[in-house]
């Protein structure tokens, strides 16, 4: 069964725990050049992974191996030394991979409604803010810490005070940790093209931070708590 809509591409943009729950947050390009944001369980990754082996049995290779065209969903290892944390982000990428492999393979697995009805926005999706208590994690980033800080793809600028909309945790730029709390104010340093910009704290402690947790602080606006996160792009939770 086909799908009015469906993904086109699709990646990864943060861990986001809540308690003891982890999700994996993704952002959503359909056919109709229309963009969501939403977040899935691991358990709810598994259960596509089983939906499409079950609709798709000669694409998933269970008639013939050498047909198989669906991905493998990878976990990491239970004895791997990385903590929740540290095992969520290492999931975070699999997934990344895992549905880059998937939205690559044949047309009808791509416009499936198995495959549109998982990534369609929920109504937990649609809701402005996340519960009280999560913490967004994103990964480090890799493109900017690669790029030399006199490179032109760096825009320098007077550093400008803005404000962080979520809670997160991420590591300075001398893998100390950098934890930063909804509406805290953080100076921009640097502005790079992918989005990641390097800020400092209070304390002094510069970071790259993404860009679509930052508001500009607006003149004579005072601290207002319980601001929505109202993303740029397609990051609007």
């Amino acid at each position: 069964m086909t799908s009015p809509r469906h993904p086109v591409s699709a990646h990864a943009v943060a861990l986001v725990q809540m308690e003891r729950l982890q999700t994996f947050a993704f952002s959503v390009r359909w056919s109709d050049n229309s963009d969501s944001s939403v977040r899935r369980s691991w358990d709810e990754f598994r259960q596509l992974q089983k939906i499409l082996k079950e609709t798709f049995p000669v694409e998933a290779g269970l008639l013939r191996r050498s047909e198989r065209v669906l991905p493998k969903l990878p976990d990491v290892p239970l004895l791997t030394r990385r903590g929740h944390t540290g095992r969520g982000l290492v999931r975070l990428r699999l997934l990344d991979t895992y549905v880059q492999a998937l939205l690559a393979t044949s047309e009808h697995v791509l416009r499936s409604s198995a495959l549109s009805d998982f990534f369609a926005p929920k109504p937990v999706d649609l809701k402005p803010m996340l519960p009280p208590g999560s913490l967004v994690i994103l990964p480090t980033p890799e493109e900017p810490l690669s790029q030399p800080a006199s490179s032109l793809a760096i825009h320098n600028l007077e550093a400008q005070s803005m404000r962080c909309l979520q809670p997160f945790f991420t590591h300075d730029t001398r893998d100390r940790p950098f934890h930063t709390q909804a509406q805290e104010t953080l100076d921009v340093l640097l502005r790079h093209p992918s989005g990641w910009w390097l800020v400092e704290n209070k304390d002094q402690q510069t970071a790259w931070f993404p860009a679509p947790y930052l508001e500009e602080v607006a003149q004579g606006q005072g601290q207002e708590s319980g601001l929505a996160l109202q993303g740029r792009g397609t990051m609007d939770w």
